[in-house]
């Protein structure tokens, strides 16, 4: 720093000046009046006023010296304690301890820097409190500035924004808005900005994006009653509207499938309370589909239970060793007599001698292996091929078995293959099929057993050539 454009230079200067003026004002007066009334010695009184002047303003300078050296220090201690505190070290300190002015400002200057550093560190301890509660949250979070900018993003968030950045829309809006199209929120939550800014209220909105569904709530924020951006929340809840339209298929589903047998039972039952029957034989064939309906209905509410049961977690699967080739022998067995009587040639391939599961429910895969047969037969026609292939797979250092039901049927369109598992999928699916007696429900339940010995079933077809189901298991099942 200068000295003369410090604050001791100006206080100098300013002394020097005063004194400089008195001495001049005085030797203009003074000298002529020696001259005048001490014309003898006045040589030697204009000597003596001369040594005094040079030590009096020697004297003053010192003093003022001393004295402004004395303000200064202080001074420049708390431009230094400032300068610190403007680079973030709020814990500096003044040591000033007078009872003048200046100790007056260094006590005002440390309880600022105090509470300062207080006030900082309660900021500081609730950003981390603000970003903890973000990092936690599943839901993501993200903070819009007026002009739609991202300023603030929590991880769900960051994850999700680059997804979006890969759709056409992005492009658009950055010719739209100006700026880098990585700082601007995606085009849907923009409109949904847009909307805010013009209503000043909170907006909500449900948006499909790409494959996904999200529910978004924005809120605006404010700063001396402006609104200064906003805040939005962002929750996926793909998974609730898949299971809510899940729910509404099945409730039309199961009305579907109940609707039928129970018209036709009161539709029967009706004719027979009116005597519409003019023989014991058209009574007798009245009553048998009656009864074959109410078997039909019974079977449903069997299969919905134990699915529902399955779904819910509540397999009662007994683990024990079992025999595959046994197994197969005897579903084979039991299949045989329908191959003949459908004129249907039905083969058993074992492809390995000892096919053994550690730990699986034979009664459980037993029925996989009865309903899987059974679909083969109610979709393949007379004269063709029904065949059950069990083999051995190695699979790294563990090893699988695998189960497969090849029919030469109608085949399954490609774009069917992805639902045939879901429920009273042939209810919903237009492939041709013969007299069915099946409930729609025989592959789900397929599948929830296969999941719960660990398992996996796959399915391929060709319209018009067949279809195979392949089953894999673990051989040693870890969960046992």
């Amino acid at each position: 720093m200068n000295f003369w454009t410090s604050l001791v230079g100006k206080l100098w200067a300013t002394i020097i000046c005063l004194v400089a003026c008195i001495l001049i004002i005085l030797a203009l007066f003074l000298l002529p009046y020696i001259d005048t009334n001490f014309s003898n010695n006045s040589g030697d009184i204009k000597r003596l006023f001369t040594y005094t002047a040079i030590i009096g303003f020697s004297m003053t300078t010192f003093f003022a010296l001393f004295l402004l050296t004395k303000i200064t220090q202080p001074m420049q201690k708390l431009i230094s304690a400032t300068e610190a505190i403007s680079k973030g070290e709020y814990s500096t300190r003044l040591s000033i301890v007078t009872s003048d002015e200046i100790g007056k400002l260094a006590n005002t200057f440390n309880h600022m820097a105090a509470e300062l550093e207080d006030n900082i560190r309660n900021l500081n301890q609730e950003k981390e409190h603000l970003a903890s509660v973000l990092r936690s949250m599943s839901d993501a979070v993200i903070t819009i500035d007026t002009s739609g900018r991202i300023i603030l993003t929590n991880p769900p968030a960051q994850k999700l924004i680059p997804r979006w950045r890969d759709i056409d829309w992005d492009m658009e809006q950055a010719d739209e808005l100006g700026g880098d199209s990585d700082e601007k929120v995606p085009k849907p939550l923009f409109d949904l900005f847009e909307r805010m800014l013009k209503e000043s209220a909170d907006v909500s909105a449900d948006l499909h994006v790409k494959q996904g569904v999200w529910s978004v709530h924005m809120a605006p924020l404010y700063a001396d009653n402006d609104i200064r951006g906003a805040v939005a929340v962002l929750r996926d809840i793909t998974e609730k509207v898949k299971l809510e339209k899940m729910r509404q298929d099945f409730v039309a589903n199961v009305s579907h499938e109940i609707r039928t047998p129970l018209s036709m039972m009161q539709g029967y039952s009706e004719a027979l309370l009116d005597g519409m029957a003019a023989s014991p034989e058209e009574s007798q064939e009245l009553i048998q589909v009656i009864h074959d309906e109410s078997l039909r209905m019974g079977r449903l509410v069997k299969d919905l239970l134990d699915l529902a049961r399955m779904e819910a977690g509540h397999t009662d699967i007994e683990r024990r060793r079992v025999d595959v080739n046994e197994l197969l022998e005897r579903v084979y067995r039991k299949f045989s007599v329908r191959a003949k009587e459908n004129e249907i040639e039905l083969i058993y391939d074992r492809k390995t001698p000892a096919l053994v599961l550690e730990a699986a429910d034979e009664d459980k895969l037993e029925q996989v292996l009865t309903n899987l047969l059974d679909n083969a037969f109610r979709h393949t026609p007379t004269g063709k091929q029904i065949r059950i292939v069990a083999d051995r797979a190695e699979t790294g250092p563990a090893s699988e078995l695998i189960i497969k039901i090849e029919d030469e049927g109608a085949g399954i369109p490609s774009e069917d293959l992805p639902y045939v598992f879901e429920r009273f999928y042939k209810a919903d699916k237009a492939r041709v099929r013969g007299t069915s007696n099946g409930t729609g429900l025989g592959l789900a339940i397929v599948k929830s057993i296969v999941d719960a010995h660990d398992g996996t079933i796959r399915v391929s077809s060709q319209v018009g050539e067949g279809t195979v189901f392949s089953i894999r298991l673990p051989v040693e099942n870890e969960t046992a």
